[in-house]
Formats: structure tokens, sequence, C-alpha cells
């Protein structure tokens, strides 16, 4: 299967759509007072779970450059995911938001660092646009910012999900998405249960089984396994920063379906945070070499 920049581009925009609606089901999870690593092991294992049900013979026929590969991809995914998760007991979620996007800035940084390639100049426009439209959208502009320590938990996971991008797009995507995926959460799920066991033992008493399964094995089935594997094959087939760019939608759709089923008020922040972020999308899929070339020839044809 062989996707064109935009089909793949579109795969990642149903990607952000479902990893925004897995905010309701976070909530939903947290509420039942199941703690973080918890349902991170139960979503890697379900996802792991499914990979190999639907594409178990791909994974039994992993070698090891493939299993170094996909180890290091759970890897970054992991310290990524945990590290967003504990700051958010040390910071406000406003601040947590708009701090994760950064990795939007930092990944073209990252792709010169290691590849030497320099990202198209309506790449940085695009960025500015576009971490300005997050400002407005968590409200840091009318608001104010207040660093703290947890602000810095939430720097470093920004520079994994920055490094985790890039590395989909680059050395994971030489490889199956399949046994990447399939990688990816057994890293997550043993990984979660790894650090539930030896820090939240103290709260399992605490959990509401009855109100926190579905709501986590919704997030296993749509937005580990759906989303993940639909970000592995559209990472495939497109560059690092729209990439980056199109995901970070994420947090207008989670804000979207949090309107929706009532767990926030409908905001001016949302409507025109969203549109600013719209724009800073759009922006990166015109060719504007291609729109010159295009007006150029036609402005000669009409002069002859």
């Amino acid at each position: 299967m062989k996707l064109s920049k935009t089909q793949a581009n579109l795969v990642l925009t149903l990607t952000a759509i479902i990893w925004g609606s897995g905010y309701i089901f976070t909530k939903m999870a947290t509420n039942a007072a199941m703690p973080a690593g918890l349902i991170n092991a139960f979503r890697g294992l379900i996802f792991a779970l499914l990979v190999y049900i639907f594409f178990r013979k791909t994974v039994r026929k992993m070698n090891r450059r493939e299993f170094v590969v996909g180890l290091t991809a759970g890897v970054i995914n992991l310290i990524a995911y945990q590290l967003q998760t504990i700051s958010m007991q040390y910071t406000t979620p406003a601040d947590n938001a708009f701090l994760t996007a950064t990795y939007i800035v930092m990944i073209p940084f990252i792709v010169w660092l290691v590849f030497r390639e320099a990202p198209a100049p309506k790449s940085y426009i695009a960025i500015i646009i576009c971490m300005f439209g997050v400002m407005v959208l968590t409200g840091v502009v009318s608001h104010g910012f207040h660093f703290q320590f947890g602000d810095m938990l939430v720097l470093l996971s920004a520079l994994f999900y920055a490094i985790q991008i890039v590395y989909f797009s680059s050395t994971a995507a030489t490889i199956s998405p399949w046994i990447t995926a399939f990688m990816l959460g057994m890293v997550q799920g043993f990984g979660g249960l790894l650090i539930s066991v030896l820090t939240e033992t103290h709260a399992y008493a605490a959990i509401d089984w009855r109100a926190g399964l579905l709501p986590v094995i919704i997030l296993g089935v749509l937005s580990s396994f759906g989303a993940q594997s639909l970000q592995l094959i559209g990472q495939k087939f497109t560059d690092p920063t729209p990439a980056g760019l199109i995901m970070m939608t994420e947090s207008v759709f989670g804000s979207i379906f949090s309107v929706m089923f009532g767990f926030e008020k409908f905001t001016a922040n949302l409507l025109i945070g969203g549109l600013i972020i719209l724009v800073a999308i759009v922006l990166m899929q015109i060719d504007f070499r291609r729109l010159i070339v295009s007006w150029r020839r036609r402005r000669a044809h009409a002069d002859q």
C-alpha cells in the first residue's frame, strides 16, 4: 500500500480526530479513580493483542533489526506519555496543553540536526501561526502563563513526542507498521504495568471497575490500536513537520468533543484558536511553488 502525501495527511487527520475523542474516555477512566499507569497498561496490552490477532503472520516474521526499531519506538512513546501524565500533578491543564504543543517547534530542528534537511520556509510561518492558535485555544493569551516545576516535565515530554514523530517518519518507516504497532503496545502495556505495580498499588482499592473498565477498553481499541496504527501508516508517506502540525489538531478535536459531551463550555477561545490552527494546517498543504509556476504560465499564455 502506497499513499500520496495528501492521502497520508488525511489519514493523520483521522488519527487526530480519534485521539481527540480519547480525552472523553480518559476522563471517564480517571473519574473512576483508575491511575495513569494502569490505564496505560490496559491500553497497551489491548493494542498489542489486537495487532497480533489481525497481523500475527507479519509479527511472527519479526527479525532482530525490526525488534530493535520497534522497541526503541515503544520506549520513546512510553517516556513521552508518562512524563506528560506525571506533569499534570504539578501544572494546569491549559499550560500543559500549550507546552505539549511545543513539540511542533522542536521537530524542524531535530530533522535539521539528524538529517541536515532544512524545512520549507512556510513551515516556520505555519508553526508560529499554529502556536499562537494553541495559546488562544488554551487561554494562555487571556490568562497568562506561569512557569513551574511541572512545566519542565511537560517540555521534556514534548521533546520525546517530537523525537517520536521524527523517528516514525524515518527509521520506523523502514519496517512494517504492524511490527512497530505490536512493539508499541507491548512496551506501553508491560511498561505501564511495571510502573503501576511499583507506584500505584495503594490506589487500586478505590477503583470503580464498573465505571472505568469500558472506557479503558475503548481507549485500547480506538485510540491505541486504531489511531496509533493510522499514525504509523500516515507518517510512512509524509514529512515530520506537516505530520506534527496535523496531529496537533488533536487538542482542537478534544475540545470539540468535550463541549459536545458536556465536559466544558463552548468559548470564543475554542472557536478562534481552532480556526487559527486550521489556517496553519491549510498553509502547510499549499504548494506555493506550483501555484506561482502555474500563475506565471497562465500570465505568459495570456500575453501571447
